[in-house]
């Protein structure tokens, strides 16, 4: 057990699974269902927010609303070369995120565009990118649900 889960305890884990159903959830309304003070939730918060259990806030667009397109690009790339590719893709301001993965491929990258053209040129982007030895692209038709 690391510092980080003896530090949480069980009205840590219900406030953030409250928290991850509505992350607007206000202070007073989070207290209530804890059974707790407003100021203790905002100081649970708080020390979550501290030890980085809580990493920050974040705006979930509805894809339909803005039209993006988004795909999943799996990257076989070169292992001595791997800070040189996450700058460099990193700089693609349509790429959402690079993880490493397990597997025949070393990284995913979930890029999100405007249009087909779009998508065709940022993985012509990551295709140059030194180091990226081979990409497999597949286009997210729909999303049967998201978290």
């Amino acid at each position: 057990m690391d510092a980080t889960d003896a530090q949480q305890d069980a009205v840590d884990t219900a406030l953030l699974a409250l928290l991850k159903a509505n992350a607007r959830e206000p202070a007073a309304s989070l207290a209530r269902k804890l059974g707790l003070a407003r100021s203790s939730v905002q100081a649970r918060i708080a020390r979550l927010e501290r030890l980085g259990i809580i990493q920050g806030y974040t705006l979930r667009q509805d894809p339909g609303s803005s039209r993006l397109i988004r795909a999943y690009v799996l990257l076989s790339t070169n292992p001595k070369m791997l800070s040189r590719i996450v700058a460099e893709v990193k700089r693609i301001t349509e790429v959402e995120s690079l993880s490493a993965i397990s597997g025949t491929y070393d990284m995913m990258a979930v890029i999100a565009a405007q249009s087909v053209q779009d998508i065709d040129r940022v993985l012509d982007l990551l295709g140059q990118v030194q180091g990226v030895e081979r990409t497999m692209s597949s286009l997210v038709l729909s999303d049967k649900f998201r978290r």
